[in-house]
């Protein structure tokens, strides 16, 4: 697993650098609340936003990964309140009712590298007031089934790469859909009894500079896919986004059945942190890391159904979330504690498509 929180951090930009540049940009400081806007920022002040999600009640409910907390945010106010505190590297977060699903991720190293020894974590939490419980250990799932087949330990028995990294959880109707960046896999989850079980494997990308990129098993090469987002379209299919390597358009989109079957796919993207579908099957995809010519790296791609793609710059964005006709993104997600923004991007923030 490529992703980590290696391949994320060492991107990571000076808190007062990254802010700065976001000013100096324009329209995505804004600080206004009501939608007078193509750009509006709903939240500031968080640390390190992930997954973000709508509850039944319309609130925004975040996962602050390097504060350890989910946090509800009121879109129209923006008035937050602390859901669940004390969380492993909160990632993902979902909700279904009253009931909030969260994923525990893989901790980093002081040096911003994986600690890919470590077993704390790496789970899927069930939360109901303000209580967490496991629901799934995806850790203890991967040793004993390893879908993709990579290797997880030396000769010396000393782990070779992640285990285990939960990035993203949906809950549909009777099951949770689980991207594992460090198992590189999808997971199935029951809501009730915790029973899991592989959906959907994406392959090793052994395109372009990957193709000669060692992998862990010795004699192999390639980009480990590394799924971080998974979105529910209104069809009823699915849509997966996938990190890739660090090489530069290795990222793929999925589009998938219910059952995890592939339908098709979408390339020529750069290290996916999230995906998002609009109501007439329009797809959002954050890509993190897109170096752009002034300020901080990060983009959020707009697929439209007839293929045309169009970005706008968005620094280190990772969680969407599609409502009421407006797309909600996770900003400046990777530049440190307190400087994360949760945005509101209308349709009119994104420029003219370019077909494709």
């Amino acid at each position: 697993m490529r992703l980590s929180q290696q391949a994320l951090r060492r991107h990571v930009l000076p808190t007062a650098l990254c802010v700065g540049l976001l000013t100096s940009t324009g329209a995505l400081a804004v600080p206004a609340r009501a939608a007078d806007g193509p750009v509006t920022v709903v939240a500031s002040g968080l640390s390190g936003p992930r997954q973000i999600s709508f509850t039944s009640d319309k609130k925004l409910v975040v996962a602050e990964s390097d504060a350890g907390r989910v946090t509800e945010v009121d879109v129209r106010s923006g008035r937050r309140t602390t859901l669940l505190s004390g969380i492993h590297v909160a990632q993902g977060v979902d909700a279904r009712g009253s009931e909030l699903f969260v994923t525990q991720g893989q901790a980093s190293l002081p040096t911003g590298e994986p600690d890919i020894g470590s077993t704390t974590g790496q789970d899927l939490l069930s939360a109901k007031g303000g209580q967490a419980e496991q629901l799934s250990d995806l850790r203890a799932f991967e040793l004993a089934n390893n879908p993709d087949g990579q290797l997880h330990f030396g000769p010396d028995g000393r782990p070779v790469d992640s285990v285990s990294n939960p990035y993203y959880v949906l809950a549909d109707t009777s099951r949770l859909l689980v991207a594992d960046g460090g198992g590189n896999d999808i997971v199935q989850v029951d809501r009730r009894t915790g029973r899991t079980r592989a959906w959907f494997v994406p392959p090793v990308i052994t395109t372009g500079s990957c193709a000669t990129l060692p992998q862990n098993t010795p004699g192999t090469f390639g980009c480990d896919p590394v799924p971080t987002g998974i979105a529910k379209a209104p069809d009823g299919t699915y849509w997966v986004s996938t990190f890739g390597g660090e090489a530069s358009g290795s990222a793929v989109l999925y589009h998938l059945t219910p059952a995890g079957t592939v339908i098709g796919t979408v390339t020529g993207l750069s290290n996916l942190t999230g995906v998002a579908v609009g109501n007439d099957g329009t797809v959002y995809a954050s890509q993190a890391l897109a170096p752009q010519q002034a300020g901080p790296p990060g983009a959020v791609t707009r697929i439209s159904p007839d293929g045309s793609r169009t970005s706008v710059a968005v620094p280190f964005p990772t969680g969407l979330a599609y409502r009421d006709g407006a797309l909600y993104v996770a900003a400046l997600s990777l530049a440190g504690p307190g400087a994360g923004q949760v945005l509101r991007l209308a349709d009119a923030a994104f420029p003219e498509p370019v077909g494709v």
